[in-house]
């Protein structure tokens, strides 16, 4: 039984026993306006209340013209439909239509129209979206250890991944079935599906530090993509594959840390200095493979860039806010 389930039981009952104690008939309604209230996030909660609230305010008046033209007859919630759906897409709630179908079917069924019955259905929609919105408001379930975890996956794999590349310039006959990088992809993009539901729920001060480290490894995750199509063309054992093998295994532990450390940037450098001083390829294949390993740093410093860019904010915003926590404690 999910959260959410939870919170639509007791959205519903509250606006049921609001509704049964300001008199309302068939309070029961009520409970169904709340149970079409609870939303996942705490602004799409305010957006669709606010939509439907106003949409059946609109097929309200639209309904009730009808009715006081035509009469009650079966034929006239035809028309409701036919005419009264557009209007309300047209006014831009098209998320209250079911709403203010509930609304205006009340009316028909009391086949009756007064001030009296028009300010029911008012309160009874304030009754079932208010209560929806204040069990939304009250509490969201935190996602930070959900989002801790996926990283924790995103990086374990991302290390693998290094790995691997490391064991394939060692060896290029080692074969790798590649398995990490379809994980990663998945794992990423949850990631950025939770850090926008965290978002959602921060109404006033949105955090974005989740949605920048999950963007950050969506980026890189395509980096990577395209060092594996440069490492799938280097065919033939040289030094400079064993040289750039030790690159990706120090960054295989490098991935693991919260913080950018600089280290296989600085062995890069290093690297690509040692390239320059050693001389020139003396067969086509050594060419291209060392043409290959050329671009494969390239790529490598283009991952390593965004990771410098992305990495270091992210742990100074939190080194603030902890900062801040451990001062307010004091």
């Amino acid at each position: 039984m999910g959260f959410r389930v939870i919170k639509t039981a007791a959205a519903t009952l509250l606006s049921v026993l609001l509704a049964a104690a300001a008199g309302i008939p068939n309070a029961q309604s009520a409970g169904l306006l709340a149970i079409l209230g609870v939303e996942v996030t705490r602004k799409r909660s305010v957006k669709t209340i606010t939509a439907r609230f106003f949409a059946s305010l609109v097929g309200l008046f639209f309904g009730c013209g009808l009715f006081w033209l035509l009469g009650f007859h079966y034929w006239v919630l035809c028309l409701f439909v036919l005419f009264g759906f557009p209007l309300i897409v047209r006014a831009g709630f098209r998320e209250g239509i079911v709403t203010s179908s509930v609304i205006v079917f009340r009316v028909f069924g009391q086949a009756e129209l007064s001030i009296h019955v028009l300010i029911q259905q008012v309160e009874l929609l304030a009754i079932g979206l208010g209560s929806a919105g204040l069990v939304n408001l009250i509490y969201m379930p935190k996602t930070g250890e959900l989002m801790y975890g996926i990283r924790r996956e995103v990086d374990g794999l991302f290390s693998i991944i290094f790995k691997q590349m490391s064991n394939t310039l060692h060896d290029p006959q080692y074969v790798w079935d590649g398995k990490e990088l379809i994980q990663a992809g998945s794992a990423v993009q949850r990631g950025l599906n939770a850090a926008a539901r965290e978002m959602e729920n921060s109404v006033i001060h949105p955090d974005e530090a989740w949605n920048v480290y999950f963007y950050m490894r969506k980026e890189q995750l395509e980096s990577i993509q395209n060092m594996i199509q440069l490492l799938s063309q280097v065919y033939q054992h040289l030094p400079h594959g064993e040289m750039v093998a030790e690159l990706f295994e120090q960054l295989s532990n490098d991935v693991l840390n919260e913080e950018y450390t600089g280290r296989t940037e600085k062995l890069l450098n290093t690297l690509e200095q040692e390239f320059q001083e050693m001389k020139l390829p003396s067969s086509r294949e050594e060419f291209e493979v060392r043409s290959a390993i050329l671009q494969l740093c390239r790529e490598l410093a283009l991952y390593l860039k965004i990771a410098k860019q992305y990495k270091a904010p992210i742990v100074a915003r939190r080194q603030m806010a902890s900062r801040s926590f451990l001062a307010g404690r004091e």
